[in-house]
């Protein structure tokens, strides 16, 4: 046999390095799309999708919340640009306008994946619904206490002697009503004898009505009526008080039977995150177009895109199972305290709603360092979960200007968003 030329030679140990190579890292060698995701897209298999139509599943249904800043631009997105159905999966998104409304669709299996604030979680954790959640949704989504203009109350202080108590509108049994008794109690401000708490839904709030006190809103409320309507200003937020986060959830049946879909799933999530990154505007277009959402208008639903999806880094949608079940598990003492949950939920219960192990592949697919720690942290940041109020930390308040993402030490491997590679 005639042995090969130098050039042959050298041609074969290139293609078989190259084929090697192509094996190895495939992300790299296919590219990314504009926004950063790794091409070609993985899809689920015909088995997968055999099962979800066996099940009734077919489109899958995922329902989102309207007025819930930052979560509803991550599901509009993955609905209008069509992520899972480039996964294989057919989907139908459903909008809901509370987190009581979708929690009742998620127990009769009519919504299979689901997005809820710590509460509503929380609830289907009580009555036993099986969820895992893959992924973090707007944490610290601001909460505020908001005056009337006219209102000489500076701080929650001021309010402590009110004669008679001042009226605080609130929606009870929300993420607002634990902020703001975490607050009082901090401050020292006695409820029931400065201030009377009065159940009050978000679209009364911002009527800002004569003779309230003040009202806790959460986003897009706060902004609507301190920088939109200015009706109100605020005195006080959430942020010291409470770490908030909403929950992006699977039912465990599509865990334990089509993992390859809950994975698609949490692709999907990452995929908008970055496309929300590179197309903020078009987000806010999409946004604005929806029914529920429409008279918000495009300025405050972009300038919400910016506040809670493009602020932090988007490592701070991963789910730190610990860190949030430690703090999550405040929110389950004070609720069985009240009598408003039928169990005990400890920080253990919580660490184990959550399963990481699809973002764990989803950042593994991007060529991203799995985080040790939320991005809003700061190194050396004193506080301790329980103890209030917490040291200052990154948030809607603090920030300027977005995160630099990514920065050395969040890569792998390199990785290429709106024409850039950037390396390890």
């Amino acid at each position: 046999m005639q042995k090969p030329s130098g050039t042959r030679l050298g041609l074969l140990i290139a293609a078989t390095l190259a084929g090697i190579l192509c094996g190895i890292v495939p992300a790299m060698a296919q590219g990314f799309t504009d926004w950063g995701w790794p091409q070609p897209y993985e899809r689920v298999s015909d088995k997968s999708i055999a099962w979800l139509k066996q099940k009734g599943w077919w489109p899958l249904a995922v329902g989102w919340q309207g007025p819930f800043s930052g979560q509803n631009t991550v599901n509009v997105v993955m609905d209008k640009a069509g992520l899972l159905e480039k996964r294989g999966l057919e989907s139908k998104f459903q909008v809901f306008a509370s987190g009581p409304d979708l929690n009742e669709a998620i127990a009769a299996a009519r919504i299979q994946v689901g997005n809820g604030g710590n509460f509503p979680f929380t609830s289907l954790l009580d009555r036993g619904i099986p969820v895992r959640a893959i992924a973090v949704v707007a944490p610290n989504l601001k909460h505020s206490t908001v005056v009337p203009l006219d209102s000489p109350v500076k701080s929650l202080a001021d309010l402590k002697g009110s004669n008679p108590p001042a009226t605080i509108g609130i929606v009870t049994g929300s993420s607002a009503e634990f902020y703001f008794t975490q607050a009082a109690e901090v401050v020292g401000l006695q409820i029931g004898k400065d201030v009377i708490l009065k159940n009050m839904p978000p679209g009364e709030q911002l009527l800002m009505a004569k003779g309230i006190g003040a009202v806790v809103p959460w986003e897009p409320s706060v902004t609507i009526i301190t920088e939109d309507r200015k009706t109100g200003r605020e005195v006080d937020t959430i942020f010291p008080y409470n770490l908030y986060e909403g929950m992006f959830y699977v039912r465990q049946e599509l865990i334990d039977n089509v993992p390859d879909v809950v994975q698609a799933i949490s692709d999907a999530f990452m995929e908008s995150t970055l496309w929300i990154r590179l197309n903020p505007d078009k987000a806010a277009d999409f946004l604005a177009a929806e029914p529920m959402l429409k008279v918000y208008g495009k300025p405050l639903l972009l300038q919400q895109t910016q506040l809670y999806n493009n602020l932090y880094k988007p490592t701070s949608s991963y789910p730190f199972a610990k860190m949030w079940g430690e703090e999550n598990a405040r929110i389950a003492k004070w609720l069985k305290d009240r009598s408003r949950l039928t169990r005990v939920l400890t920080a253990k219960d919580y660490e184990d709603s959550f399963d990481v192990q699809f973002m764990d592949k989803t950042y593994q697919k991007l060529g991203w360092k799995i985080p040790t720690q939320a991005p809003f942290i700061p190194a050396g940041w004193t506080g301790k979960i329980g103890e209030l109020p917490y040291p200052a930390y990154a948030n809607a308040a603090t920030l300027k200007d977005p995160q630099p993402w990514p920065e050395k030490g969040d890569l792998t491997r390199a990785w290429t968003f709106d024409g850039k590679t950037y390396q390890p």
